[in-house]
């Protein structure tokens, strides 16, 4: 156990699993004890059949909630031992069923007198812990279908990498790295256009000599992602030129640009925020729905490769 002191809560599958498996190995004993010849893994599929009615595989993994090829395997076990028999389905000759054979309905009157024994030990069992074991599975199912360890994981990650982010305004030593990261995104999807090149290449005559601001995200120092403001009529501005190096994906510069530009945008005094997209940008358009952005019709866009308007009231 001190592996798991050590490891903490990074090692919960692992415990889990070794729970598992000590379980599995002390439920065969169960069954010797009752002289029933069944594996502890055949279990869920046999109580699925054991109503007596002949089932397709597809029927027993949604009922269990294991996968069809782990079903499909344990059925084929289970044939071998002559637990079950199967049969092609006469209106679909693809698929087939399966059923307890004379000998599984054999064990399913013989293992009645098993469950009684083993439900009520799990009883006593639980009734000397201090936590419920059974709801606790339960919530962590609920929580774990409600998001998966992967995209919890995969926050953290996120969160922990943007605090190494830096939001910082522009400065002429970044005009190269602003062209290029924008220059990059443009290229991988569409065509540099002449407004492309205006902006880019003269940003500070472009963009902030007319009342914009550009910003700079640093990763660890390194320019990685930027985005900009430029000032449109009245009390409008356009968030514009947002570009995230690919080496630097997943660390929530794109969130933190968004956020940077809309604080501006607020102290500025503006009252809303426009941008032009292509909905082939999926990530990006998840962003600005993120961000509050909602679908408009606006003006026409200069940009050929503009197909979506958005908006939004600050």
């Amino acid at each position: 156990m001190n592996f798991y002191n050590n490891v903490g809560k990074m090692g919960l599958g692992s415990r889990l699993r070794r729970l598992g498996e000590l379980l599995s190995e002390q439920a065969s004993l169960v069954y010797g004890l009752y002289d029933v010849a069944l594996q502890p893994k055949w279990f869920p599929v046999f109580y699925a059949l054991s109503g007596g009615e002949e089932k397709s595989i597809t029927q027993i993994a949604e009922e269990i909630g294991h996968s069809h090829p782990s079903v499909s395997t344990i059925v084929k076990e289970m044939l071998k031992n002559n637990v079950v028999t199967e049969s092609s389905n006469k209106g679909d000759g693809r698929k087939n069923y399966v059923k307890l054979s004379d000998k599984g309905r054999s064990i399913n009157e013989r293992i009645q007198p098993q469950y009684q024994d083993v439900n009520a030990a799990i009883e006593r069992a639980m009734a000397e812990t201090q936590y419920n074991i059974w709801k606790a599975v339960e919530e962590w199912e609920f929580l774990l279908n409600q998001q998966s360890l992967f995209k919890r994981v995969e926050s953290e990650k996120k969160r922990r990498e943007s605090k190494d982010v830096q939001i910082v305004p522009y400065a002429d030593e970044y005009q190269a790295v602003f062209k290029k990261l924008n220059e990059e995104w443009i290229t991988t999807y569409f065509t540099m256009e002449e407004t492309d090149y205006k902006s880019l290449d003269h940003p500070r005559e472009y963009i902030l000599d007319r009342g914009g601001h550009i910003f700079i995200a640093l990763y660890k120092g390194q320019a990685v992602g930027t985005c900009a403001l430029i000032k449109m009529q009245d009390s409008t501005f356009e968030l514009a030129k947002m570009a995230v190096s690919v080496a630097a994906k997943g660390k929530g510069i794109g969130w933190l640009l968004g956020n940077a530009a809309i604080q501006k945008a607020k102290e500025l005094g503006a009252t809303k925020l426009y941008l032009e997209s292509n909905t082939i940008l999926k990530p990006a358009i998840a962003l600005y729905h993120k961000l509050g952005f909602k679908k408009i019709i606006g003006v026409p866009s200069p940009y050929d490769r503009c197909n979506i308007q958005m908006e939004l009231t600050l």
